[in-house]
């Protein structure tokens, strides 16, 4: 069993930048290959990265490739995401994420979800 708890989150001009970080507790978090994803109202959960279980990996989605940054330190149990160069089109709840089998962009392959941390992006 693994708990995530995300912080990080809040308003921030466009332009600017927040840093989000998910705190896990449990047990082997190193085993876990570690996602964030957001949600805006109205919309599908969409992936944002996912990095694997030693962080030697990374992937982005597309839309936030070149602005996003994901790593962990498994020192701390802790899965980061750098989010520069805001746009209001960011604004969402984001969820970081836990998946035992692979590192993985599909929502279905993650086995644990943390409750989310508002992000808001004015223009």
């Amino acid at each position: 069993q693994v708990q995530l708890v995300e912080s990080g989150g809040g308003l921030v001009q466009a332009g600017g930048s927040l840093r989000l970080s998910c705190a896990a507790s449990g047990r082997a978090f190193s085993s876990y290959a570690m996602g964030w994803f957001r949600q805006a109202p109205g919309k599908e959960r969409e992936f944002v990265a996912a990095i694997s279980r030693i962080g030697g990996r990374t992937y982005y989605g597309d839309s936030v490739t070149g602005r996003f940054t994901i790593s962990r330190d498994n020192a701390k149990n802790t899965v980061y995401l750098q989010m520069n160069s805001l746009k209001p089109e960011d604004t969402a709840v984001y969820y970081c994420a836990a998946s035992r089998v692979t590192f993985t962009t599909t929502p279905q392959d993650y086995d644990y979800w943390g409750q989310g941390t508002q992000v808001t992006v004015s223009s």
